[in-house]
């Protein structure tokens, strides 16, 4: 296994446990989402994994994309072509990877974050995680799939509510939901995980791609074309000023001032 500076990886048996380590809530700059892409691609080619796990460390499973890191890249920085050669290619990894994945979700999921979270096969939930649109607060439309899987799990009704009004969705609620599997107490959770997986990695596990890849093409046929549709409303929407707004109250820590502008 190779060795990352934002990244965890461990091997047990034929379980390949990746835990997103940075700090500052495990947010993704450009050398953490390359360190996934690659991860994900090594594990995919790896006949010694049959099961990816993902995690993240700390109290938080990932919030997204680290805001400060697109602000230094300055203003002529397109958040679409961004998404095209970052989450985008990470989600897709993972719905086309053959192998079953299991998300091993220790807190707060927001943003992008998000979209990696529900781009896993089977989720089990810490009981203090929260699954967070986030992207409303920053005047920003949903991207990394979030806007495909959130109605495809939990309705149309639903997710326009917790995308909308931006609340955190607590571990209860996302299990009555449809958002997760299983809510576990936050000792339980990377054992049950564990479990799970290796149940997992000892199975059929030609026959579990084969039917993820069937559910993929029942129910998540449009992926590629709503991830592509994402980049082109995230591009309109950060040159708004309720994008800009958004940003400001975030570097301040105070409320947005949003005008629909």
């Amino acid at each position: 296994m190779r060795t990352y500076r934002n990244l965890l990886l461990e091997q047990a048996d034929s379980v390949r446990t990746i835990t997103l380590n940075r700090p500052k809530a495990n947010a993704f700059d450009f050398q953490m989402i390359d360190e996934l892409l690659d991860a994900i691609q090594e594990a995919t080619r790896d006949p010694n994994v049959r099961c990816l796990l993902l995690t993240g460390s700390g109290q938080t499973f990932s919030a997204g994309q680290d805001i400060t890191i697109m602000q230094q890249a300055g203003a002529q920085t397109s958040y679409g072509d961004h998404l095209r050669q970052t989450f985008n290619r990470v989600v897709l990894l993972m719905r086309r990877m053959d192998k079953p994945i299991v998300g091993a979700i220790n807190g707060a999921a927001a943003g992008a974050g998000l979209g990696i979270a529900l781009a896993t096969d089977l989720r089990l939930a810490a009981e203090r995680a929260k699954f967070i649109f986030g992207f409303t607060a920053l005047g920003l439309a949903g991207d990394s799939g979030v806007s495909l899987f959130l109605p495809a799990l939990v309705g149309l009704a639903r997710a326009t509510e917790i995308a909308f009004s931006n609340s955190p969705l607590a571990a209860d609620q996302a299990l009555a939901y449809g958002l997760v599997n299983r809510v576990v107490p936050e000792a339980d959770l990377m054992p049950a995980a564990m479990q799970v997986a290796a149940s997992l990695a000892a199975g059929p596990t030609r026959a579990l791609g084969l039917i993820k890849r069937a559910f993929n093409e029942a129910m998540l046929d449009r992926l590629e074309e709503v991830l592509e549709q994402e980049a082109q409303v995230q591009e309109i929407a950060s040159h708004t000023a309720d994008h800009q707004e958004g940003i400001r109250a975030f570097l301040a820590k105070t409320a947005p001032s949003f005008r629909g502008e």
